[in-house]
């Protein structure tokens, strides 16, 4: 199996090669409406995780999504 290598909160992370956001959130054992993402620094909204294939030596970070005004 390949592997990518990344980082997930500034810590090294593997996921299997072609692991989208959607699924490396998951992984993580996340609902998708628990996190805000962000890959090197842009923001990633929840609808665009499912296509966003992760790639070596991304930068992901996860936040607790700000709600009310």
């Amino acid at each position: 199996m390949n592997e990518v290598h990344l980082s997930v909160d500034e810590h090294p992370h593997r996921v299997a090669a072609g692991t989208t956001l959607a699924e490396l959130v998951a992984g993580l054992g996340h609902t998708p409406e628990q996190v805000g993402t962000a890959v090197n620094g842009v923001f990633v909204p929840r609808p665009s995780r499912a296509t966003h294939v992760l790639q070596p030596g991304d930068a992901v970070l996860l936040f607790q999504p700000i709600v009310g005004g």
